[in-house]
């Protein structure tokens, strides 16, 4: 250990190499770190941001790189955190720092006590603000340490409370809580704008999926009415990159017009699903086109090794969204007069500009849509846009692969490559699923991501265990091969011995409970940008349920009942922060449904309408009799294919016609 020295050069986190150059002492958080603070008496300066964040580059380079504010820094231990990496630490110390300041953000700057307790904290510091603080941080630790103690112990005391998780006694998860969880929604949508409240608008995935899921239910248009307003509006706007697929993480305005560029695996693997699930269920030419370039860009632009890295950054060459951006001159540059101006006609580039500089984002709007017969024509402009787009300087890549994403991916690629009846997605999906498996899963244990195949200490989370159980589930219903069975049920395992709260049945910790003891054990069930660790457990464990043996499917079942029970609350006083809940709340009150279809043909026609038509959560196996317990005692019927529709226990007489599957299945055929 070098005390006087920038320690971040080993990482395996690129947002932690960025800062090696740093004069900045810079340390990772470690018990040596730590240990140091103690030895010294000073505070701990601890920064966490991520990658592909633009105001954390903005003040690593205003400050960090600065001799002046790092001589200033260096009178404290500095750590600096990946938040992706940690989600653990990131969760501790933004409770903290929203509880301290009202609001939260990146880059995060919090100064603790040697033993990590937190008592000042807050974002993004322009240099002469932070230089003030660093002398007054400095000061009231050398001369009045007792407010120190006192607004440290005030702090950690209101995060153990917050810790104490939702109150018990919630209602039954029924269709009646799903429907008042809806209703409760589709009152906050912005009918004309898509999408639910203000700006800034993020996607809303977890609950697109919800709302197929109701419609799917029901029968009722107006769930899948809502989901239809704001897939065209994301998919029509600047949000999504109307020449190389793929969506950014939110847009700044309400209209979906400018984003905040930076793209993330977990924004596009989770809306890649929600397409795919809209584009199975209606055969809608937006939603198929949709997926098909959300998972062309998983694959073009972030896969590496057979996993998926974590983002594109928002800035290239130091200049937000400049990659993305055009004029009108511009286009009529690379294209010449004609198509460059009908292109501005049609991705409404215009004089004044959409973003700065007189700049515009490209979007489709429905109004400039091109004619069925432009059809050859937009595809040729955006190939030349492309290509000219990739002369530009380009947005960095965090090359960092995450566990609980890959996972997202498996799980969004498995069931695009249905929607699409595209295998390749599917061998993408096994690719990634055995990558992750063989370099994640360490002597039986699971981390949290790698770099460059070199995988890193950080221990996996619960979300890790979840997501990726999940998308090796999804990989076992399309194949049939046991390891993918045996590989998730070993994580979902792992996840009830170490994360499952034995004092409180239902709850969860998102740490494990031989992880590194923070101050407080993070447990947070609400579904934010990604869905909970909790809600992605008790999906797990419900499909898992309905696929092992009947020992197994007890516990698995039992667990997932007493997981969405102990968190009916939220759906029924948050709905808006209890997507995935609603989710996989709306699959358990179907039974789940189960579909096994017996059949000796790896391309029945009978399995992959049954594939086709499944509403969402829904579990489909095929094979021969008794190759997995839904199709124990279950063959072929007069030597044809035969499919066993079940709702929880309940199954219904076997089916050989597609149309009879339909209409079992309530959907069209």
């Amino acid at each position: 250990m070098n005390p006087g020295g920038n320690e971040l050069a080993g990482a395996t986190s690129p947002y932690l190499r960025q800062h090696a150059d740093n004069p900045v002492h810079w340390k990772q958080w470690s018990a040596d770190a730590l240990a140091e603070a103690v030895r010294r008496d000073v505070p701990i300066l601890l920064s966490i941001g991520y990658a592909a964040c633009h105001w954390c580059h903005v003040m690593a380079h205003e400050s960090f790189e600065d001799e002046q504010v790092a001589e200033a820094m260096n009178q404290f231990v500095c750590i600096k955190v990946d938040r992706e990496e940690r989600p653990d630490l990131d969760a501790v110390y933004m409770n903290a720092t929203v509880a301290m300041t009202g609001h939260g953000g990146w880059p995060m700057t919090c100064f603790l006590t040697p033993d990590g307790r937190p008592f000042f904290c807050g974002t993004y510091f322009p240099t002469p603000q932070f230089l003030q603080l660093l002398a007054a941080v400095g000061e009231t630790w050398r001369e009045r340490r007792d407010e120190v103690e006192q607004a440290s112990d005030h702090i950690t005391g209101e995060l153990r409370q917050m810790a104490a998780g939702l109150p018990g006694g919630g209602p039954e998860i029924a269709p009646a809580l799903c429907d008042q969880a809806v209703a409760a929604l589709l009152r906050q949508e912005d009918v004309a704008r898509g999408g639910f409240g203000g700006a800034p608008k993020f996607p809303p995935s977890a609950l697109l999926e919800a709302l197929l899921r109701t419609h799917e239910r029901t029968g009722s248009p107006v769930p899948l009415g809502s989901v239809r307003r704001t897939c065209v509006a994301m998919a029509r706007g600047g949000l999504y990159d109307q020449l190389a697929g793929g969506f950014a993480r939110y847009s700044v305005d309400a209209d979906w017009v400018v984003p905040h560029f930076e793209k993330m695996l977990y924004d596009n693997a989770l809306l890649l699903r929600v397409y795919a699930h809209w584009a199975r269920r209606t055969g809608d030419p937006l939603a198929r086109r949709i997926t098909a370039e959300t998972a062309g860009f998983l694959i073009d632009d972030l896969a590496e090794g057979g996993m998926f890295t974590s983002s594109l950054d928002a800035d290239a060459a130091g200049v937000e969204g400049s990659s993305y951006v055009w004029t009108p001159g511009q286009l009529r540059e690379v294209l010449g007069d004609d198509d460059g101006t009908w292109a501005a006609r049609v991705f409404a580039v215009t004089e004044q500009g959409t973003f700065e500089h007189g700049m515009s984002v490209l979007q489709l709007p429905a109004d400039f849509d091109p004619l069925p017969g432009d059809a050859d024509r937009f595809e040729r402009v955006r190939a030349r846009l492309r290509a000219a787009r990739l002369t530009r300087p380009q947005p960095a890549r965090d090359d960092k692969v995450v566990t609980a994403w890959n996972g997202l991916a498996i799980t969004a690629l498995a069931e695009a490559s249905v929607a699409l009846d595209d295998p390749a997605l599917l061998e993408a999906a096994l690719r990634c699923a055995a990558s992750v498996v063989g370099l994640h899963l360490v002597d039986g244990r699971l981390r949290r991501a790698s770099l460059g195949g070199r995988v890193g200490e950080s221990a996996a989370i619960l979300e890790d265990h979840a997501m990726l159980a999940t998308g090796l589930l999804a990989s076992y219903q399309l194949t049939g091969d046991p390891v993918w069975l045996d590989r998730a049920t070993g994580l979902i395992d792992l996840a009830l011995d170490h994360f499952a709260d034995p004092d409180r049945p239902g709850r969860w910790f998102d740490t494990a409970d031989d992880a590194e003891q923070l101050m407080v054990r993070p447990a947070d069930p609400v579904d934010g940008a990604t869905p909970s660790g909790a809600s992605s457990i008790a999906e797990a464990l419900l499909t898992a349920a309905h696929l092992v043996d009947a020992d197994r499917a007890g516990r698995y079942g039992e667990a997932a009942a007493e997981t969405l029970l102990a968190h009916s609350t939220l759906l029924a006083r948050a709905p808006r922060s209890a997507g995935h809940w609603l989710a996989v709340a709306e699959a358990a009150v179907r039974g789940p449904l189960q579909v096994a279809v017996a059949t000796a043909d790896a391309n029945s026609e009978l399995l992959a309408a049954a594939r086709r038509m499944a509403p969402g959560g829904t579990v489909v196996v095929g094979g021969a009799v008794d190759s997995s317990p839904l199709l124990a005692g279950r063959d072929r019927v007069r030597g044809a294919d035969a499919a066993y529709v079940c709702r929880g226990r309940v199954c219904d007489l076997p089916v050989t016609d597609v149309a009879e599957l339909a209409e079992m299945l309530g959907v069209a055929g």
